[in-house]
């Protein structure tokens, strides 16, 4: 189950990997009373059977979890948003790659917390694969662009203690220069 918005997003951006996708753009957008997402990614996508079936809870795609036929992640996606007053959209096509916007009213009580999104970027960051990860922020006040090739092109791979420290350092400068 999905705790927190960041659950969320780290949910769908390991879909994107698990899909093939070689680019995943996650954009992250707060402001005034709202949060919207927005996951897209290059990878395989899904043809209009595959992907109605995507939102039900007792179908998943084939060998994508050994002993196991659920896949819990887009209808807990949807039940969530739906509760919280929010609207959430899936666009996809095969070979084209799949594109989920979904927002939230934060006033609603029932809106889940957002969650550490400089700590979930990082761990999305260094996941491993071959797959370039672009996350933008942006608020009323300022944004940030954080691409996972720079930050293993400055600091090197992001496996070493050393440079996840300066990695998640950097990433919560981004996240504070917001406030700001």
């Amino acid at each position: 189950m999905h705790a927190t918005v960041c659950d969320i997003i780290a949910d769908l951006v390991q879909n994107s990997v698990e899909a093939a996708a070689s680019l995943v753009e996650l954009d992250v957008q707060t402001g005034p009373g709202t949060v919207k997402i927005r996951v897209a990614d290059n990878g395989k996508g899904m043809d209009e059977e595959t992907l109605a079936r995507s939102t039900d809870p007792f179908y998943s795609e084939a060998g994508k979890h050994d002993h196991r036929r659920v896949g819990l992640g887009l209808p807990l996606l949807l039940q969530t948003v739906e509760a919280s007053g929010g609207k959430a959209d899936i666009s996809s096509a095969p070979g084209a790659g799949t594109t989920i916007e979904f927002a939230f009213d934060t006033s609603n009580i029932d809106m889940p917390p957002f969650g550490d999104l400089p700590d979930t970027a990082l761990v999305l960051m260094a996941s491993r694969g071959h797959h370039e990860l672009i996350l933008r922020r942006v608020t009323p006040n300022d944004a940030y662009t954080v691409r996972r090739s720079d930050l293993t092109a400055t600091l090197g791979d992001l496996e070493t203690s050393g440079n996840l420290i300066l990695a998640r350092q950097y990433m919560r400068s981004q996240e504070q220069n917001l406030i700001k």
